[in-house]
């Protein structure tokens, strides 16, 4: 299908497919904000907002019923890095003539006031770098293009040298300047290997690993693992990122690593090393005036989230019944004059398993997780077909259970166990009334030597 995309959003999607060597770039179109695109009887029209990444823009959806307006990722940085901030005057425009649907960001709906500059960042980078002894590593998201233009800015300053760490850090950068998005001073930039032979106070370097991915650059090298690089004592380390929810347990081992090996180390709760790229609770009040929307639909955010962003629009005078809190699969059903959510549509993960494709459903998913969790055991019984009495023992065959000397031994206690059990019966000949049975006992059983519980599969054979 084709992707419309601006020219770093495109260039950033041509790396994650180059990585996925599935990338063939014919069906893409870069688009400028200002541009229209004609799609079916749909016209898109897209405008600058300020955001962490550079090139981000909200949507304009010109329908037969009316216009929809997107924000996107948005805040109101009056003095951006890249210089462009939020398109204040399209909106307003917007406003005027007329808005049917507005969907605003609503990440940062918790936080009263205004979401700080980007330039803070900038003059914090500024400070650490001026005063830090030794090396300065500093760790962010790689599509973080601002905050890498802010320390590549800092350390030119600082007559120290750049060298980028990590593969898709290698990426994005060299990316980034090829396009036009970094600006790097001749000379500042160096390969990894010329870093052992600069003093410390002259060498910063730029990597991922902000969330404290296990495979991350800055991990590896707080771990002692990287190649070429190992955290030591008089390094400053700089985390440039909040923890994604999820992520806490991670980021903390992290830090706790880089304490451990005498680094020096700044994160949100110690310095402005970090800005988020959403709008706070002022913002989004300003654009919802300038919007001025008949309908408004929080999105971008947990539920709770989107509940206070519905109240700030009532706030500033939508009324309640024009506010639509959505979840995931619900339809917004709108015309010229009105608007309900009109049903629902299956949603979620996608499982690709094999050559198959949403087709793995809820059962088997169970019964892979206790299977990696407890094994299975097979259970083998022979009964004849004309007495229906049992034949010898039961065999009993496990994988992913137990494997060891003390094993064989379990198992031969419970083929014994099951064979004392089974005799007391008079005819095996109603199989799902055994079939119950045998995984019953053999369960209780197993449970009580382990404390764990395979997956029991019996089956009879008629001899």
């Amino acid at each position: 299908m084709p992707i419309y995309a601006t020219k770093l959003t495109q260039g950033l999607i041509s790396v994650k497919l180059k990585e996925g060597k599935v990338y063939s770039g014919s069906r893409s179109r870069i688009v400028t904000a200002g541009v229209q695109v004609p799609l079916g009887k749909f016209k898109f029209e897209f405008f600058h907002v300020c955001h962490s990444i550079p090139d981000s823009v909200g949507i304009i959806i010109y329908t037969p019923v009316g216009t929809v307006v997107h924000s996107g990722d948005f805040k109101l940085d009056y003095t951006p890095v890249d210089a462009h901030p939020t398109d204040l005057s399209r909106l307003s425009q917007l406003g005027a003539q007329g808005v049917l649907l507005l969907l605003s960001d609503s990440t940062y709906a918790e936080l009263p006031g205004y979401t700080p500059s980007e330039r803070v960042v900038g003059e914090t980078l500024d400070r650490i770098m001026s005063n830090a002894p030794g090396r300065v590593i500093v760790t962010t998201f790689s599509s973080l293009l601002a905050r890498i233009q802010q320390v590549i800015d800092s350390a030119a300053k600082y007559q120290r040298k750049v060298f980028i760490v990590g593969r898709s850090m290698n990426d994005t950068v060299k990316m980034a300047l090829e396009l036009g998005y970094l600006n790097a001073p001749t000379g500042v930039l160096g390969r990894l290997e010329e870093s052992r032979g600069l003093p410390h106070n002259r060498v910063v370097f730029i990597t991922t690993g902000s969330q404290g991915e296990p495979t991350s650059a800055l991990v590896r090298m707080a771990n002692q693992d990287h190649s070429q690089v190992h955290v030591q004592r008089g390094d400053t380390v700089v985390l440039s990122a909040t923890p994604i929810p999820g992520n806490e347990a991670l980021v903390n081992r992290t830090l706790d690593t880089l304490f451990k090996r005498g680094a020096q180390v700044m994160y949100d709760k110690l310095a402005q090393v970090h800005v988020h790229g959403h709008a706070s609770q002022e913002e989004l009040k300003l654009l919802l005036n300038l919007v001025k929307p008949r309908y408004f639909m929080p999105v971008h955010g947990e539920y709770r989230h989107l509940s206070l962003h519905a109240k700030l629009a009532e706030a500033v005078g939508i009324p309640r019944s024009n506010i639509f809190i959505m979840q995931d699969g619900d339809v917004l059903e709108l015309n010229a004059s009105s608007a309900k959510i009109g049903g629902k549509i299956t949603s979620g993960n996608v499982y690709v398993d094999g050559l198959s494709v949403g087709d793995v459903g809820n059962v088997v998913l169970h019964d892979r997780k206790l299977l990696s969790r407890d094994g299975i055991a097979v259970v083998v019984i022979a009964v004849n077909k004309e007495t229906g009495l049992l034949v010898g023992r039961p065999d009993i065959v496990s994988r992913g259970f137990v494997d060891n000397k003390e094993a064989r031994t379990l198992i031969e206690q419970s083929r014994d166990f099951l064979a004392r059990a089974l005799d007391h019966q008079n005819k095996l000949t109603d199989w799902p009334v055994v079939t119950s049975r045998v995984k019953d006992l053999l369960s209780n059983f197993y449970y009580e030597k382990t404390r764990r519980k395979p997956i029991i599969i019996p089956v009879l054979i008629n001899v």
